[in-house]
Order: structure tokens, then C-alpha cells, then sequence
């Protein structure tokens, strides 16, 4: 489990189904066979370095997220798991990405604040409601609105900064994650 409170910006060494990310935060304590958010999606670190790990991404994993999308020198997003004494800055994310979802747009709102708007599945636009929680490549944010099947998000200058979404243009492919708990909400209320 992850909180989505992104710790490290890691850079690809390799792509494809092993993907190989230098780093040097989240890599200290790493272990092999331990859970890794890249880009929000959970990976198994393995064949470590001083200075990266590797991880082999599962045809789902390449289907489902942007991680096929990574090329040599893309930067990524990491978070390693909460552990018993973790404080919960985010909110529970499971690091098992629903869909990708599409940048629409990411403007300056001023003071180093930006509205960033992604386009969303139509089949997870269910799941979403204002001011609730949603992991876009694995950042725990706050919905604040939603039009259309596109939600807007305010982005902090920390977040904006400390994250990919620096680089990020418009039609990039971001990963989504929709609260877990609605949707086992859901589950129950159909039974």
C-alpha cells in the first residue's frame, strides 16, 4: 500500500519489460522482491544497483498504465510502501492502476499553482466525485471538479516541483487510479 505522496524522482536507464530506474532516496532501504510505485503502479524490485533497480512490467502492467510509454531518460515518479508507523499524507493507494487517462491541459493559476485537467474513462467516471481522492501517476490529489469526464485538480507548487508533472504536455498518457474504496462500495451496494 502507498499513500501517493511522491518521495523521489527517479530517471529511466531502461525501458521495456524490464524497465531499470536510477535513484537514490527510495533505493536506500530497497530491498530485493520489494513493492516499488513507479509512476503509481506497484512493482517487484529486483537485480538492484547502488544506484537503480529494475523491474519486470507484466503484459497487464504494459496494457494498462503508461509504463511501455517510458524511453531511456524519461523521468518517473516513485514512492516506496507505508510501513505500521507511516503517517497517511495521501490516501490508501494500491498502486493497481485502473486505466491511463489523458492530459487535456495544465495552466499557471499564479503563486506557482496550476489546474491540471485530464481527460478519464468513461468506465471510471463512476468512482469520482468532488473534493474525493484520485492517483494520477501514483500523485494523491483532490478532485475539484468534474465536467464532462474531464476532472480538474489544483496543483500545489510542491507537487508541481517534486513531481512529473513539470514535464508533462498535453496528450500525455497519465496512469489513474480511482479510490479503492468506492469501489468495493459499489460491490456491496449491488449486492
Amino acid at each position: 500500500m502507498f499513500t501517493g505522496i511522491v518521495e523521489e524522482l527517479g530517471t529511466v536507464v531502461e525501458a521495456g519489460s524490464r524497465l531499470r530506474v536510477r535513484c537514490s532516496i527510495v533505493r536506500a532501504d530497497l530491498t530485493p522482491g520489494a513493492s516499488i510505485a513507479v509512476n503509481g503502479v506497484c512493482l517487484t524490485a529486483i537485480d538492484l544497483d547502488a544506484d537503480s533497480f529494475a523491474a519486470d512490467l507484466a503484459p497487464e502492467t504494459l496494457r494498462r498504465s503508461n509504463l511501455g510509454d517510458l524511453v531511456k531518460a524519461s523521468r518517473v515518479n516513485l514512492e516506496r510502501p507505508v510501513t505500521p508507523a507511516t503517517r497517511l499524507s495521501g490516501h490508501i493507494v494500491q498502486g493497481h492502476v485502473d486505466a491511463t487517462g489523458s492530459l487535456e491541459s495544465i495552466e499557471e493559476l499564479g503563486g506557482g499553482n496550476y489546474w491540471l485537467k485530464v481527460r478519464i474513462p468513461t468506465e471510471l467516471d463512476r468512482y469520482l466525485v468532488e473534493k474525493g481522492s484520485i492517483a494520477i501517476d501514483g500523485i494523491s490529489l483532490t478532485i475539484a471538479a468534474i465536467d464532462s469526464g474531464v476532472v480538474g485538480v489544483t496543483i500545489i507548487p510542491h507537487t508541481f516541483a517534486s513531481t512529473t508533472l513539470a514535464t508533462a504536455r498535453p496528450g500525455a498518457r497519465l496512469n489513474i487510479e480511482v479510490d479503492v474504496i468506492a469501489k468495493h462500495v459499489e460491490k456491496l451496494m449491488l449486492r
